[in-house]
């Protein structure tokens, strides 16, 4: 790969927004997956969990990434879950063969634990429905336990479980990845919409306000367009899935990319469905996305390096570069299986991954804005050898430096998310175009870790976290961006 020493150049137009940033794409997904939620989020017994058998070290630890939706149960797992034997006394509920990932679930964590979970940690819930070996009848009895207020079967027995008011659940997703072949009971795109047309039809009927999310692969097959003609005017969302990841280093920071031709091909779709039936097109849901490539099986305990962090940085800011179509994005997955947080029956420690999540969800403001980058390129190449199939070199060349910008509704503030690509320092200049700085710029940016010293659990890499001030003239801020790294800017602004 190629490097020029030119110096970046970033500009930013505060007054000409690309599209409101919804909150939802920092959310997370926790699927019944090797120590993801059993020894993970939920760990009964544990001197570490509370009384409802969550995990306090690793609650504090999501609440600090303000995941906004969790998704759950599945995943692959959903295909054969079946959500009432998970409600009612756990010493009552019968353990279950789970075929997506092979053992069997004990069903001790289940729907009223889950939306438990979800107001301990300040998330909105998000349920995917069993479309593998469950049924129509299942799905509405799912949704009436959850939302309604009615004198009916399931919303008295949620009363008779302890919970009095309905949940109100508003996101339901129509299955999971039921394109696959590995997917318990996978339809072809044809069987697919027929199916959820009627699921969406009767899901509605019951409750009006529920919004419906529709399985998309990954924007660019046959599946997306046949499923996007079906299903324009019965969904609010459509699904994709994409994973990234090789041990190629300019493969693994650059394949997020594929993102963004994801989302274009996707948007194109639902904007033709949406236009030949005259009906507002459903928005993108981003809902299982990460680097993944070292555990293709088993409890998927990835060890991520800092690379991979470079990377989810990049995927961060390319929903928020494209915020007009992604409405939600769900990081599968948060604990253990592929996931920034990991446990021991001891303690927990943050991976790699974990700090660009928790900088962008801290930083991101409102509405993101126009960003444009010049400077130093890495020349297009043959893509590394990766897991995945994804080609991304017809993309390039790419910049170096790797950006995106957000500002309040009164213009009053930035923050902006800057990855530096390269192995080196790259001179970069932000300059905001009509506003100028207020005063003094905070930067926190995020290197490889320095040391081993201090890891909580020794097999885990960490990253290191620094935190500066500079001082902008006018309209302008010089920045030296460390190699290899993840820094945020946020500073007041005013008119110029």
């Amino acid at each position: 790969m190629s490097e020029s020493a030119a110096t970046t150049h970033v500009a930013i137009n505060p007054d000409r927004p690309v599209g409101k940033l919804d909150r939802h794409v920092f959310g997370g997904f926790v699927e019944h997956l090797g120590r993801c939620v059993y020894g993970g989020i939920y760990d009964e017994g544990s001197a570490l969990s509370d009384d409802h058998g969550f995990r306090r070290d690793v609650l504090e630890l999501l609440r600090d990434l303000r995941v906004s939706v969790l998704r759950w149960p599945g995943g692959n797992f959903v295909s054969n879950y079946h959500w009432a034997d998970g409600i009612g006394p756990r010493e009552h509920r019968p353990p279950r063969p789970e075929l997506a990932w092979g053992g069997a679930d004990t069903n001790r964590f289940g729907t009223d634990e889950y939306l438990r979970y979800c107001a301990e940690l300040g998330a909105e819930p998000f349920i995917c429905f069993n479309m593998g070996t469950g049924t129509l009848a299942e799905a509405l009895g799912w949704v009436e336990y959850c939302n309604s207020a009615a004198d009916t079967h399931w919303a008295d027995q949620r009363r008779a479980n302890g919970h009095a008011e309905p949940y109100g659940v508003r996101y339901w997703a129509l299955g999971n990845e039921m394109y696959g072949e590995w997917q318990i009971g996978a339809l072809s795109a044809e069987e697919y919409v027929a199916e959820a047309t009627r699921w969406a039809r009767a899901i509605r009927m019951l409750d009006p306000a529920a919004k419906l999310v529709g399985c998309g692969q990954t924007g660019w097959h046959d599946w997306d367009r046949t499923v996007t003609e079906g299903l324009a005017g019965l969904i609010d969302l459509y699904s994709i899935h994409i994973y990234t990841g090789s041990g190629d280093y300019w493969t693994n920071v650059l394949q997020p990319h594929q993102a963004e031709r994801a989302i274009r091909h996707t948007a194109s779709m639902l904007g033709r469905a949406a236009y030949g039936r005259q009906v507002t097109p459903p928005r993108i849901a981003y809902d299982e996305w990460n680097v993944w490539y070292r555990e293709p099986g088993g409890a998927l305990e990835e060890r991520y390096d800092f690379a991979d962090a470079l990377a989810v940085a990049t995927y961060l800011n390319i929903f928020t570069r494209n915020c007009d179509w992604v409405a939600m994005a769900n990081l599968a997955q948060l604990v253990n299986a592929i996931a920034p947080v990991v446990t021991s029956p001891e303690t927990v420690a943050v991976q790699p991954i974990y700090y660009p999540v928790l900088l962008h969800a801290q930083a991101a403001l409102e509405l993101a804005a126009d960003t444009y980058v010049t400077g130093p390129l890495v020349e297009a190449q043959p893509d590394g050898p990766s897991r995945w199939d994804h080609r991304v070199a017809d993309l390039g060349p790419f910049t170096l430096i790797d950006a995106a910008a957000t500002v309040s509704e009164d213009r009053g503030k930035v923050a902006v998310t800057l990855v530096n690509r390269g192995e080196d320092t790259q001179r970069t200049r932000v300059e905001l175009l009509g506003v100028e700085f207020a005063g003094p710029a905070l930067l926190r940016t995020v290197t490889d870790e320095r040391t081993t010293e201090h890891r909580p659990l020794p097999e885990v890499r960490s990253a290191t976290l620094d935190e500066t001030t500079e001082k902008p003239n006018g309209a302008n801020l010089i920045l030296d961006l460390p190699a290899r790294s993840f820094t945020v800017v946020e500073a007041p602004i005013r008119s110029a």
